[in-house]
């Protein structure tokens, strides 16, 4: 029989390999494992798991120190100050895409009734923040997945944004021209030989992760799509790896697109860029 205190220094130990943040880790996988707070295991370091419970932190352990993502593991992520379910089938929320929604929110007016569409909405992240904050606004949130949908209605349903619909689609083939004034994607961007698919995202889904062998592949479809969708004035937000920015630039702009910007994520990496359809 095992106290809280020595699983957690224990499991600390093994995961140091695989994670930069070891003890959050194995804070995170005992509280699952015993369903309590990440606070009862502070409170209580003494108290001793029954051995089902042990067993089932133990295991969790060994398949995180394999490299599974801790969200896969315990079924959420935190998102935007809101939690998440999420699924093998869907991205992990990552904090570079809360900057996303801070420059959509930066364009949307706030007692607006826009129509905005998130494409590729995995988790729903995207559309569900937008809604919450924007809650006139009208958001349709596609995705080819129908697992995926469901894990997207879920969130919306229980964090309560209401102003959601959501449709299984290819990018904006159901859209009608000149239908929208805002568009944002977080589309698959990594390139097929790009070295970190070795690594921890290797268990999140390929068709959510990888963009054709240079990443651009959804871009390139898209791009032409969103400039026919928006209206005269629409916004275009796109996340995209940092390496791609002046790939992105210089087909918005054969494209016809104005105003292209490209906002830094938080480590002041190029990460969202910006653009307009003209006037």
């Amino acid at each position: 029989m095992t106290s809280i205190a020595l699983l957690l220094q224990s499991a600390s130990q093994r995961l140091t390999a695989i994670s930069p943040t070891p003890r959050l880790d194995a804070e995170l996988l005992l509280a699952y494992a015993i369903k309590r707070s990440r606070t009862y295991l502070l409170a209580w370091p003494e108290a001793v798991p029954s051995p089902a419970q042990a067993d089932r932190f133990q295991h969790l352990v060994e398949r995180r120190c394999q490299g599974e993502p801790i969200a896969y593991l315990i079924g959420r992520r935190e998102f935007w100050s809101h939690e998440f379910e999420v699924q093998p089938w869907v991205l992990v929320p990552r904090p570079e895409t809360e900057v996303l929604v801070e420059k959509a929110l930066a364009l949307i007016p706030p007692e607006s009734s826009w129509q905005i569409a998130d494409l590729g909405t995995g988790s729903g992240a995207i559309a569900v923040c937008l809604g919450l904050e924007r809650p006139k606004a009208r958001l349709i949130a596609t995705d080819l997945c129908p697992k995926a949908l469901a894990v997207a209605k879920a969130n919306a349903r229980r964090i309560g944004a209401r102003n959601l619909i959501f449709v299984r689609g290819d990018w904006l083939a159901s859209f009608a021209e000149a239908s929208l004034d805002l568009i944002v994607s977080n589309p698959p961007y990594v390139a097929a030989t790009d070295p970190h698919l070795k690594g921890e995202i290797r268990f999140e889904p390929a068709l959510a992760l990888i963009g054709g062998r240079d990443g651009m592949d959804c871009f390139r479809r898209l791009i032409p799509q969103a400039y026919r969708c928006l209206k005269p004035g629409g916004f275009l937000l796109l996340e995209h790896a940092p390496e791609q920015e002046l790939a992105l630039l210089e087909l918005l702009a054969r494209t016809g697109f104005e105003g292209i910007v490209c906002h830094p994520d938080l480590e002041g990496r190029p990460r969202v860029t910006q653009a307009q359809r003209s006037l």
